[in-house]
Parts: structure tokens; C-alpha cells; sequence
């Protein structure tokens, strides 16, 4: 690797703090046992970090490019690989394997992802090849099983990314990056999707890529393009904005010891050959007023 993680908290504002930097565009932001997870899209690698100190640990590294993390009920650590359409499982000890494999159902890459506390897995899909400028079409938002078995579970989104399961509730909630809204569904018992409608429609120029959702069911999104971090309720409103400048607002996780931080993960391009030369990535730290979920 060509660049240490810089762990330095470096203010960048007076309520902004730098947690990590010299990444290249970290995503798949997860709280998880004390620590915070994410991955580094376009360095392969998936870290987990002890947020008192900083220290960031390689758990794990792909070559498909890791984007969404979730666990199963046994504890193993699911990463979707976008490049080759798998969501890759690796266990305690670091062993990976093939958890589900999409190359029959999609050759456009996979994204982000949301794993329930029973093992059902859903998974957003590129409708259109956004490394290459092609034009916009659908996108589909997969759901595996507990047993590993892949299937479309809905299509026709406006780029479907961050997703979330509102906590107390067996709503799905999808963001629609250039769609301006965040989609909703109930989830049944087998993990099939029905009634979708509209959670919340968003403002004009919105991007929402990562989401996170508070113990209240607030929404945190990530608008990538606006470069700032937006909290929104069930119908839109919004209720806290934070600029990080002209920062690619990529992704956000809620944790830390009583659920108030937040962190925002940054870039300044979702192009590789970009970030390989920029190094900008960076894990923001800011205090929120309402927590994360507690399970």
C-alpha cells in the first residue's frame, strides 16, 4: 500500500473532527461490538477500527472492490464484492467463501447492502455503468436468504444504494440516489418485499448514497453531490444538515459509547484512477443529539 492511514484527530471545524485520513473512498460504514467497520472501495481492504485510538486493523481484504458490510445470526462477516457479483462471507479466523453469487442475475456491479438480524441479505445494484458516464437506467435491489440463495427482490430504482431497516419495524428503507426519495417496503416473513411506497421525498439536487437510521427512525443520509450529511423523518422533513465543505459526503454510521457519534465518511471522487492519485478519503467524527439503534 502506497499510503499510511494518517490517525491523527486533526479539527477541521469546531464540530468536525478527523478520526482517519489518507484513505481513498471509504463506504459500507458499520457499528458493530465497539468498533467501527467500513470498507475501502478502492483500495480492496475492509478495516475495523477501535474508535478511542484510531487504530485501524486490515480484516480482510477483496479484489471484486468491498462496498456493503453485514453479519449473519453466527457472527461472519458478509461483504458484497461489487466487481464480480458476490457477496463474499469470511468467518472469525479470516477465511472467505462464496455467500451468494449474482453473476446470473446481474453483470453490472453490486453495492451497497443490509443484513437482518435473522440472515435475510438485500443488496443494491448498479442499473447502468456509472464508472463509465453511460446513461441512467433502473436499478434492482436483490435479497438472499438465510441459506445463501440470491433473487431479484424489486427493480426499477433510480440508482437503489443505502439501506436500512427501521429499528422496532419490518421496514426497508432504500435510498434512491438520483431519484430524490427513499423508497420503503414491508418485509414479509420469507424476506419477500411487498408494499412500496414512498418513505420520504427529498429536495431538488439531492444524491443520497450511505444512509444510517437512529434509535427514533430518523435517517441520516449521505448526499454525495451536495457534499453535506442530512437527517430526514418519515416524509421528508429534514432536521439536521452537516457541510463537509467540498468533500464527497459518501457514507455515515451511528455508534460510539452511548450512540452519539457519527461518522461521516468523505472522498473526493467515486472514480479509482482518481483516488489512486489523491488519497483524500477520510472518517469524520461529529456529536448528534439522537443516538443509534441499541441492537
Amino acid at each position: 500500500m502506497c499510503c499510511a492511514i494518517t490517525k491523527e484527530r486533526t479539527p477541521v471545524s469546531d464540530d468536525l473532527t478527523v478520526l482517519l485520513e489518507k484513505l481513498r473512498f471509504p463506504e459500507g460504514s458499520r457499528w458493530r461490538e465497539g468498533r467501527l467497520w467500513f470498507s475501502d472501495m478502492h483500495t480492496g481492504e475492509v478495516y475495523s477500527v477501535d474508535p478511542v485510538n484510531g487504530d485501524a486493523q486490515v480484516f480482510t481484504t477483496l479484489k471484486g472492490q468491498p462496498s456493503g458490510l453485514g453479519w449473519l445470526p453466527d457472527g461472519d462477516l458478509l461483504i458484497s464484492s461489487m466487481l464480480d457479483n458476490r457477496v463474499v462471507r469470511v468467518d472469525s479466523e479470516g477465511r472467505q467463501s462464496t455467500w451468494a453469487d449474482l453473476s446470473d442475475l446481474t453483470d453490472l456491479p453490486t453495492n451497497e447492502m443490509v443484513v437482518t438480524q435473522d440472515g435475510h441479505v438485500y443488496l443494491t445494484g448498479f442499473g447502468f455503468d456509472l464508472y463509465n458516464d453511460a446513461p441512467k437506467a433502473g436499478g434492482p435491489l436483490f435479497h438472499i436468504s438465510p441459506t445463501g440463495i440470491a433473487s431479484v427482490a424489486a427493480d426499477g430504482f433510480i440508482f437503489p444504494n443505502g439501506s436500512v431497516v427501521i429499528p422496532g419495524t419490518r421496514t426497508l428503507v432504500v435510498a434512491e440516489t438520483w431519484g430524490e426519495k427513499l423508497t420503503a417496503f414491508d418485509i414479509e416473513d420469507d424476506g419477500t418485499l411487498t408494499n412500496r411506497h414512498t418513505w420520504a421525498e427529498l429536495w431538488p439536487g439531492a444524491t443520497a448514497d450511505g444512509t444510517c437510521v437512529d434509535n427514533e427512525g430518523g435517517i441520516w443520509i449521505s448526499s454525495i453531490l451536495e457534499h453535506k450529511f442530512v437527517r430526514v423523518v418519515e416524509g421528508g422533513a429534514v432536521t439536521d444538515t452537516i457541510d463537509v465543505g467540498d468533500a464527497f459526503a459518501v457514507d455515515c454510521v451511528l455508534g460510539g459509547v452511548d450512540g452519539r457519534t457519527l461518522y461521516l465518511s468523505t472522498s473526493d471522487s467515486w472514480q479509482p484512477a482518481e483516488t489512486e492519485l489523491s488519497w483524500a478519503g477520510r472518517v469524520l467524527t461529529t456529536r448528534v443529539a439522537v443516538p443509534g439503534p441499541t441492537t
